[in-house]
């Protein structure tokens, strides 16, 4: 079986591909299956009947039949049918011994040479049949993304998510038409103006770029940078204000319990100095800071900064700024609340999809925090946490300092009610 790059290289790649293949599929093919793009722009052999793809099982049936009778079959893609294409499919189907892969230039790399940007630290994310709020919080999350589009995941989509984060940074560049040079157009927009076009349906790759950091350092390991070799980190590596810092050992269990990674949204409510935003962010989640003093949500700011993450700062008391944070995240830290840390806890688990994480030091407020997880339906667990750190003493010998005992609380929600928070 032949998969590879056809005579139409329009829609996902640019130009390139095999040149012993690129005049159509062989002669002797006996089934054809591609896009309706793809077959009507190669040349066919007369007796080879054609499949035009729309939902892939039929297809895939369809070629079985030919396979098990050792007749021939092309399978026309575009672009490199490996990356993000239907190599995977048939090699799940058939096995990769029975293919024959001719792959062309991929969209995404298409789409970075024309803007002369190397791509090896890029990350490439796929919306193309599959939810958009991955790819929206990776762009959140890193400076160089391509995203894949499809329908309902495409450039307004992807805009307007972005343009509801506050004080994010990005520049959307839209591909679209690569390789058709009487089509081809490579445009620069900002979120909101992408969320209020109509980009029809020739769209192949849309990057999403911070204009400050576009180009990149070198790099010896291609696509996302690498996670952090330690996380707690000691409190001298933010900037507080009189000690008012989760502390590490809080951080720590915190930091387990939220399980931030690539793809989440996560929010840190009451962030002080956003000591743990800065963490999660670290960890490759998208990460919105609420702070309610205006010098807090300053140091937020910097303390991002100095760790080379994005964080986006929201200047506003829980829970009412709350509201305006348009998309539910995966998960939740509140840091703070005082007397409203029921309704902040609340408010948090309404909207999270996965778990809540509360940091509580007065005994008095445990319980209402607890109510208000288990009320949102989730299974809360906790712990008092306590700890003695080592302290030297004159004499060259060393004591115990204890520190002030904590109560995390953590509520999961279980994963079949995922889908029921508010959207």
């Amino acid at each position: 079986m032949t998969t590879g790059t056809g005579t139409d290289r329009g829609r996902d790649a640019g130009p390139g591909g095999d040149p012993a293949y690129a005049g159509g599929p062989p002669a002797g093919a006996a089934l054809v299956v591609g896009a309706r793009r793809h077959l009507d722009a190669a040349v066919l052999p007369d007796t080879a009947e054609r499949i035009v793809l729309g939902p892939l099982a039929p297809a895939l049936d369809a070629v079985e039949e030919y396979v098990r009778a050792d007749r021939p079959v092309v399978v026309l893609a575009s672009g490199d049918p490996g990356f993000f294409g239907i190599v995977r499919a048939l090699a799940e189907r058939f096995g990769p011994e029975r293919l024959d892969v001719r792959p062309g230039v991929s969209s995404v790399a298409a789409a970075f040479a024309r803007l002369a940007l190397p791509w090896d630290d890029a990350v490439v994310v796929s919306a193309h049949g599959r939810d958009l709020r991955t790819a929206v919080n990776v762009c959140r999350a890193r400076p160089k993304v391509a995203v894949l589009t499809g329908p309902g995941a495409g450039p307004a989509e992807l805009g307007a998510a972005l343009a509801r984060t506050p004080g994010a940074e990005r520049t959307l560049v839209v591909a679209s038409a690569l390789g058709d040079p009487r089509r081809e157009r490579v445009e620069r927009v900002a979120p909101a103006e992408a969320a209020a076009r109509d980009w029809g349906t020739a769209v192949n790759v849309v990057l999403c770029l911070d204009p400050a950091r576009a180009l990149g350092a070198a790099r010896t390991v291609a696509g996302p940078a690498a996670g952090p070799a330690g996380w707690a980190l000691e409190e001298a590596a933010f900037a507080h204000r009189d000690s008012m810092i989760t502390k590490f050992e809080v951080r720590a269990l915190a930091l387990a319990r939220l399980g931030p990674r690539l793809g989440d949204l996560v929010w840190d409510v009451g962030a002080g100095s956003g000591s743990v935003a800065v963490e999660c962010a670290r960890l490759g989640a998208a990460v919105v800071a609420v702070e309610r003093t205006a010098d807090g949500a300053a140091r937020v700011r910097a303390n991002a900064a100095a760790h080379g993450v994005d964080v986006a700062v929201v200047h506003g008391a829980a829970p009412g700024a709350l509201a305006g944070l348009g998309d539910d995240p995966d998960a939740v830290f509140v840091g703070g609340g005082g007397r409203d840390l029921p309704a902040v806890v609340a408010a948090c688990a309404r909207r999270a999809r996965r778990t809540v994480v509360v940091a509580v030091a007065a005994l008095d407020r445990v319980p209402a925090a607890r109510a208000a997880l288990t009320a949102a339906g989730f299974a809360c667990d906790g712990v008092l946490l306590q700890s003695s750190r080592l302290a030297p003493l004159p004499g060259d010998v060393t004591r115990l300092a204890a520190a002030n005992p904590v109560f995390l609380l953590w509520g999961m929600r279980p994963p079949a009610s995922e889908e029921g928070v508010t959207q």
